[in-house]
């Protein structure tokens, strides 16, 4: 049985401030194929969802005049690092077991090399299927962050996904 469930997440405050900023809609179809990749791979695949959720939790918005500026966004970018604060720290609010919610910090922290001043980093396989999940659902312009989805909808996919989650652990346990 999981402690913490992605509908959870998704209901508390600082989701709804942090990740719905960021596009709900990137947020749960990262999640979801977090969700595959790592069924696939035989990896956690509550702790991919999860990340994969949680991901872009750290964005913050980058304008120039009144307009998104990209470069400047990159140039200064530590969304993964504030990320994976927010979501340490809202798990373990949540009631997630500790060395779970750090896993799923640590493979936020590691979706992303734009932080990192030399670029590469070696991943283990949690952190690989994140970055690999963002990349799938990546949009020219980052028009991902962009797609809307409603309270409703948002939560009946991922109530969806909880229970994908679930069945595949209880399989898994049998």
């Amino acid at each position: 049985m999981r402690d913490v469930k992605l509908t959870d997440i998704y209901q508390h405050r600082i989701a709804q401030k942090y990740i719905t900023r960021s596009g709900i809609a990137h947020a749960i179809a990262v999640a979801y194929h977090a969700f595959q990749l790592a069924h696939e791979s035989g990896e956690d695949v509550d702790s991919a969802a999860k990340a994969g959720f949680m991901h872009d939790i750290g964005h913050y918005t980058w304008y120039k005049n009144g307009k998104w500026d990209y470069d400047l966004y990159r140039l200064n970018d530590i969304h993964a690092i504030k990320g994976a604060e927010r979501a340490h720290k809202l798990l373990i609010r949540l009631g997630e077991n500790p060395i779970k919610a750090k896993e799923v910090a640590l493979a936020i922290l590691f979706h992303t090399d734009s932080f990192l001043p030399g670029g590469e980093v070696v991943r283990t396989p949690l952190q690989s299927i994140v970055k690999l999940s963002d990349e799938k659902d990546e949009e020219p312009g980052g028009a991902h962050h962009y797609r809307e989805l409603d309270f409703e909808r948002a939560m009946k996919s991922l109530e969806i996904l909880d229970n994908k989650i679930d069945d595949y652990l209880k399989k898994k346990e049998e």
